[in-house]
């Protein structure tokens, strides 16, 4: 050993790293700069992957522009009730989604509307031909007024009425998928299924305010 030097213990030098370490943030964290978040941050969509991801605000505003072509796109807050349209029973079917809940997107990457409607399993995706759907949206514009990729049509079928059709951030419908997965039973979701949707339609109506033509620009 060179002599005036000092030997250090294995034992001290792995203890200075564990000192120097950083140690771990609590709480949730943006997905694209790391920052800390609160737990009503927004979202972007991945547009290639379909994946949401936590943002903060500033990442959020970066990709606030619709019309821009980049890979990510921020999920808008706006909630828009249809009290013209109802989708009753004979409408209903020519949709045929096997439940009575479903939400469709425009998928701008595959160029074409997807519904996705709740399961034991998460959401399933229809396979079906959805031609149906865009005659409905023909004959009623204002359910035109969705962003492609960010924003949703929730739809409820009605009891022999009409059913019930919102414009929700495409979040929002992936967050009721999930609490519905957990308590779904059976064919239909079973009694508590159905009162998660209740109170989350309820939720819902008194976020939403009319549709009109002019949300269309």
């Amino acid at each position: 050993m060179i002599s005036g030097s000092r030997s250090v213990s294995p034992v001290a030098s792995l203890l200075r790293v564990t000192r120097n370490r950083p140690q771990p943030v609590a709480g949730e964290r943006c997905e694209m700069c790391a920052e800390s978040i609160d737990p009503g941050h927004s979202h972007v969509v991945n547009l290639e992957s379909r994946a949401l991801m936590c943002s903060c605000r500033a990442c959020y505003l970066l990709f606030s522009d619709q019309d821009a072509h980049l890979r990510y796109r921020a999920v808008p807050e706006r909630y828009l009730s249809f009290d013209g349209p109802t989708v009753d029973e004979r409408t209903w079917d020519t949709l045929q989604i096997p439940v009575g809940l479903a939400f469709l997107f425009r998928n701008s990457v595959q160029g074409r509307t997807i519904a996705f409607y709740p399961g034991p399993a998460g959401a399933t995706e229809s396979e079906l031909p959805l031609d149906a759907w865009d005659t409905i949206v023909e004959a009623n514009p204002e359910l035109a007024v969705l962003l492609p990729d960010v924003e949703a049509l929730l739809v409820r079928r009605g009891d022999g009425s009409g059913g019930s059709c919102h414009l929700v951030p495409i979040d929002a419908c992936y967050e009721l998928v999930g609490r519905l997965r957990t308590l779904w039973r059976g064919f239909d979701g079973g009694r508590e299924a159905h009162d998660a949707m209740d109170a989350f339609f309820a939720q819902v109506a008194e976020r939403s305010r009319p549709a009109t033509l002019d949300d269309r620009s």
